[in-house]
């Protein structure tokens, strides 16, 4: 098998798919009609010929096959189709393509999609309470849907198979819904605010109402879609939020066994107007308070000290690290190396659409990789870092690293197969270095999530893209008016 640096140029995709001793469907190449798709699910797949590409413990890199059976990988290497029972069998042709893990999302905000290109070149505490807030405030379950389903759209096209999403503070079932009928797996939890400067009247909620209405979608969600969809209690930040709601919501989190997710030590702006309230960090009051640990995942850090760094890898606590959205912002550059080196576990989010403006993973995790290089140090966040921290170790960071974020016999089979063929790729390198440093999400030829198949030939299955964007662009319209933008 090649080493990881000798990948084979990519040859053109084969239209046969043909193995003696199986039945097989030629459903990817040729189109099946959308009423198969969950029959089609079903079957047994394999990924033929592909570039694969783990993310496992030893980051083992080989061209081979892929079996896919029952929602779990099945087998990996030359002799998977050897593994196959005796159901149809779909084949994929994954010649001249990187199959790899689906993409991990640490931090998004679909709720804010519909904003996009309507916030730009603000500081985040202008950014908030200028546009952002009012904008949510204004959304009714038609607008956040619209809003998610175009999310969703551009999340599947560019890989991504699994987020963590903060959403605004009403209507959270309809995001729920739609990361349902997408088939994505996710995190999710409406925004906690029950205190703050310029939040409005439709954002501003009691403690009690926050606590009873999180609890109320924790066990409606979390563990629905057959475990797919998991809930996540999101109080907003320190800013918007009192230290009884912080306080209550750690408990609660852990006695569903649910994950916490907030936005920590972001904007310089924001460190000053923390330190006035509190005479303290963010991050320093959130571990007092119980909002650190494990099943804590806080978004940003930029402003993080050497110190506070320590005490969050002693206490498990992981960070979503969102360089892009930190650059638009003008909030800085968290310092991954740091973190890594201190054995804090690092995931990627592209953050919300007003303050990136996209939510594709693969500028950040080039963005990410290069950045981290800033100081002279080209040996920080090399390529095979970069792959790992989209795939596995945003896994880690959401707790279901024994479940997805590698490609291993028994994981769920949320994988995407990305070709390596385009002229921006061309000519040489290793896969890795592709995937961290050339691949875009035009590349994504096909995802599936527990087998599913959810993007095939480039085109959303699950999701109807020209009717997301058609009410997105009404839906933005309605919401500027009741907004008063």
């Amino acid at each position: 098998m090649p080493a990881e640096g000798k990948t084979k140029s990519p040859q053109p995709p084969s239209r046969q798919a043909d193995f003696a001793g199986h039945r097989t469907i030629q459903s990817v190449l040729h189109g099946v009609p959308e009423a198969r798709t969950l029959r089609a699910a079903l079957m047994e797949t394999l990924l033929r010929g592909g570039v694969i590409v783990t993310c496992d413990a030893h980051d083992r890199v080989f061209e081979g096959d892929a079996l896919v059976g029952d929602g779990r990988i099945r087998a990996l290497g030359p002799d998977a189709a050897a593994h196959a029972s005796n159901t149809p069998l779909r084949v994929i042709d994954a010649r001249g393509c990187a199959v790899m893990p689906g993409l991990v999302q640490a931090h998004v905000h679909l709720c804010q999609v519909l904003f996009r290109g309507v916030a730009d070149d603000l500081p985040l505490l202008a950014w908030l309470r200028e546009r952002i807030w009012p904008l949510e405030a204004a959304h009714d379950p038609a607008s956040l849907r619209a809003s998610a389903d175009l999310g969703l759209v551009e999340l599947l096209r560019g890989g991504t198979t699994t987020v963590l999403d903060m959403g605004t503070v009403r209507h959270h079932d309809v995001v729920f819904e739609a990361l349902r009928d997408a088939g994505v797996r996710a995190a999710s939890g409406k925004a906690m605010m029950d205190a703050g400067d310029g939040v409005p009247a439709g954002l501003r909620e009691t403690t009690a109402e926050s606590l009873a209405e999180s609890e109320r979608l924790c066990a409606r969600w979390h563990g629905a879609a057959d475990g797919r969809l998991r809930y996540a209690f999101a109080p907003r930040f320190v800013l918007s939020c009192t230290e009884a709601l912080l306080r209550e919501t750690a408990v609660t989190a852990r006695r569903y066994g649910a994950l916490l997710h907030t936005h920590a030590s972001e904007h310089p702006g924001e460190r000053v107007a923390v330190r006035a309230a509190l005479g303290e960090d963010d991050v320093d009051a959130l571990a007092r308070w119980g909002v650190a640990g494990p099943d804590t995942v806080l978004a940003h850090c930029v402003q993080v000290t050497d110190v506070q760094r320590a005490a969050m890898a002693a206490a498990g606590t992981r960070v979503a690290h969102c360089p892009s959205a930190n650059l638009k912002l003008g909030s800085g550059v968290a310092d991954v190396p740091a973190f890594l080196r201190a054995g804090v576990v690092v995931g990627l989010g592209a953050d919300g659409a007003p303050c990136n403006n996209n939510l594709d993973a693969w500028v950040e995790m080039r963005h990410a990789g290069l950045l981290a290089k800033r100081n002279d140090d080209t040996t920080a966040l090399p390529a095979r870092d970069v792959v790992r921290l989209a795939t596995i170790e945003g896994a880690r960071a959401l707790g279901i690293d024994g479940e997805v974020g590698s490609l291993e016999v028994g994981k769920r089979a949320d994988v995407i197969v990305v070709e390596l063929g385009g002229a921006h790729v061309e000519p040489g390198g290793g896969a890795l270095a592709r995937l961290a440093y050339a691949v875009q999400s035009r590349d994504v030829r096909h995802v599936m999530v527990d087998g599913r198949l959810l993007v095939r030939d480039r085109a959303v299955l699950s999701v109807d893209a020209e009717r997301a964007v058609a009410t997105a662009r009404v839906e933005l319209g309605r919401v500027l008016a009741r907004a008063g933008l």
